[in-house]
């Protein structure tokens, strides 16, 4: 099951507040269902939220894709940013209320990802205090939004090159599910509870 929707124009208010936000809605993602994601992005990392300390003892590691979905059953969201409206206020907490919903389904690990470095992605999660049920990455350079064509310029709203609004249910690294808001202030499809009824 997917849901995408394209337009040749859009008008978004990023965050709760925000600003308006105009640009050109491109078309199809490259990702899909079906798509493998460890293939479509063979030389992509993400990186574990963390504390700065953290990052100088662990020499500033990255995760591979594999060791993140081989084997697994993950459901993966991506947003704009840490500390923006819709993503604080509706995005993450929609995952964190249902965190005992996805496991009793089989759900190995709930993942959010976002174009930020892994110390902000930490001091995010702590604040939202969900990290013990959601784990938080870093896509810090946007190379794994990019890959998969989920990638987003909003400059406009002073965020830069960020990412599209969305969520898939991923197994073994197969997309099963994938659902990509009309764009990224939305939030019709791309929260917990959509998704769980999905899987």
């Amino acid at each position: 099951m997917m849901r995408r929707a394209c337009s040749s124009a859009m008008n978004s208010v990023i965050g709760a507040g925000g600003c308006r936000v105009s640009g050109a809605w491109r078309s199809y993602a490259k990702v899909a269902v079906g798509s493998d994601l460890v293939s479509s992005a063979p030389d992509v990392s993400l990186q574990k939220a963390r504390t700065w300390d953290e990052g100088v003892s662990s020499k500033f590691s990255t995760t591979p894709l594999k060791d993140i979905f081989k084997d697994k059953k993950v459901v993966i969201f991506g947003l704009p940013g840490a500390f923006t409206g819709v993503c604080s206020a509706q995005h993450v907490p929609s995952y964190k209320k249902n965190i005992d919903k996805f496991k009793a389904k089989g759900v190995d690990s709930v993942i959010c990802v976002a174009v930020n470095d892994p110390y902000v992605m930490n001091g995010w999660a702590s604040k939202l205090e969900a990290k013990d049920a959601i784990e938080f990455y870093g896509d810090f350079d946007g190379s794994f939004h990019k890959s998969l064509d989920l990638g987003k310029d909003l400059s406009a709203a002073l965020l830069g090159h960020r990412s599209e609004r969305w969520s898939a249910y991923v197994v073994d690294g197969k997309v099963k599910v994938l659902n990509v808001e009309k764009v990224p202030s939305d939030f019709e499809v791309s929260g917990g509870e959509v998704i769980l009824g999905q899987i």
